[in-house]
């Protein structure tokens, strides 16, 4: 119990993921005591506790507490996914995915994603139905990109129930089907992803699968706008947004901001 709770102030310390159960190791433990949180955890990875792994490809990843080192990343990520951690298997499907510290590999992404996805990972299962979705490493197949989505979706991943919403609005791989479209969008705006926010916007500005309602549309576009800082996503919904402002009286105006700002995510 006492490594167990070090353990977890281990992680909090490295502001990393999960606590990773080093067990009697000692070396590890008189590092902690020294607060050499790297050296600590890089003994759990290498006495072979896969969630210490993990989190130490995490940190050359991102480069926290150690150099950035992509290649370092991989190693440790490898090792934790040849292990079966669900984690590192769709961490090193997304790194093939992009070509980080990798050639690009969309065959190598779709096997670490399947592997991830079997095991239950949410996120993996969302980008494995991506994959299917877009045909890259495997055969495009709608079907299967639903079933994929679907199953992330159920889980609450708000990517796949943003994904799930664009094919029944755009009637891919199902018949055409915006109350659908609107229910996967707005359990994914719910969560606070921007994006689904925006189309949840539009659904209700154009009356897809809702009634035409230019109040909700504006709380929805202000609330796609205020959740990036920055970019395409945030340029798009200020768009939108003053868009339907134009044919909102101001009280109506009002009323979609005090909506917004009354808002919390579920």
């Amino acid at each position: 119990m006492r490594n167990f709770v070090r353990s977890i102030v281990l992680l909090l310390a490295l502001g990393l993921s999960e606590p990773v159960l080093a067990g009697p190791l000692e070396d590890a433990d008189a590092a902690y005591r020294k607060q050499d949180y790297t050296t600590a955890l890089r003994l759990a990875a290498d006495q072979g506790d896969a969630g210490a792994q993990f989190n130490l490809g995490l940190m050359y990843d991102l480069g926290r507490g150690v150099p950035q080192d992509y290649a370092q990343a991989v190693k440790w990520y490898r090792l934790a996914a040849d292990q079966g951690y669900a984690r590192a298997q769709n961490t090193l499907g997304v790194i093939y995915q992009v070509g980080l510290g990798v050639p690009q590999d969309y065959a190598q992404a779709v096997k670490w994603y399947r592997l991830a996805a079997d095991r239950g990972d949410a996120e993996a299962q969302n980008n494995l139905g991506n994959m299917y979705d877009l045909g890259r490493g495997v055969p495009q197949d709608y079907a299967q990109a639903l079933k994929w989505y679907r199953l992330a979706a159920d889980r609450g991943n708000a990517w796949a129930q943003f994904n799930l919403g664009l094919m029944y609005d755009n009637g891919r791989g199902v018949p055409q089907d915006y109350a659908q479209a609107v229910k996967w969008y707005r359990l994914a705006a719910d969560q606070g992803y921007a994006w689904a926010q925006n189309n949840l916007g539009n659904m209700y500005e154009l009356g897809q699968g809702v009634p035409q309602d230019y109040v909700e549309a504006h709380k929805w576009f202000n609330l796609a706008a205020a959740s990036v800082s920055s970019g395409d996503t945030r340029e798009r919904a200020v768009k939108n947004r003053d868009r339907v402002a134009g044919m909102m009286t101001p009280a109506q105006i009002a009323e979609a901001q005090k909506r917004a700002g009354e808002w919390q995510p579920k």
